[in-house]
């Protein structure tokens, strides 16, 4: 499984033109694009499209706020919470997680240490996925495959008896690195930067369609 944030490194009619190519290329792929593109984006590719992130409110007088009920509503499948650009309180994640229940809708949650995910199994509803990512490889090329491989195992075999999928992310830039996540017995990465803040991403998407 490959889901691919794009921050906000791609947004307007250059985030519908790399999804287009995503789609060309990896059709089973997850996108998690910017609030203001996803109700584009959802209606015109056949992609699973993810928020980038949910608040833990109900109801129609949150100005500002991108309540779940509204995201839903631009055709998305999930969404992202909790990524170290956009922490929540282990409060809000149980809320978030309670009210995306209720909508049908899969959560995937970012956590940065194995201490932090631990205290998210404790919850009585759980996430689709956990994604261990460590914030210090954000953005820097360094895959958290190599660069914190004793984490990574330590933290697949921890979800490893639940029905949470484990995924990882940070530095995540090549299918090399994609192979060595599975190898750990992760069932699918966090991929932002190396495609989405690409100038030409398509070689990459190539290599990945090729991975089983």
């Amino acid at each position: 499984m490959i889901i691919i944030n794009f921050k906000n490194y791609k947004t307007g009619k250059e985030a519908l033109i790399l999804s287009k190519k995503i789609e060309k290329y990896l059709p089973h792929a997850i996108i998690a694009v910017p609030t203001i593109d996803l109700e584009e984006i959802s209606k015109n590719t056949k992609l699973k499209v993810f928020a980038q992130h949910a608040d833990p409110l109900e109801g129609d007088k949150t100005t500002g706020y991108n309540t779940l009920k509204s995201l839903k509503k631009t055709g998305i499948s999930g969404t992202i919470i909790n990524h170290s650009e956009h922490q929540e309180s282990l409060k809000n994640i149980g809320k978030i997680l309670i009210m995306a229940k209720k909508l049908n809708l899969k959560v995937i949650i970012c956590t940065p240490t194995l201490r932090k995910t631990k205290s998210i199994l404790n919850n009585k509803n759980k996430p689709f996925a956990i994604a261990l990512e460590d914030p210090k490889l954000i953005s820097t090329g360094k895959s958290i495959t190599k660069y914190s491989p004793k984490n990574l195992l330590a933290f697949t075999k921890i979800i490893k008896k639940t029905n949470i999928l484990p995924i990882c992310g940070a530095g995540i830039s090549t299918s090399e690195d994609v192979k060595q996540a599975y190898s750990f017995g992760c069932k699918g990465v966090l991929i932002a930067s190396a495609i989405a803040n690409s100038k030409n991403p398509i070689p990459l998407l190539k290599e990945l369609n090729k991975l089983k």
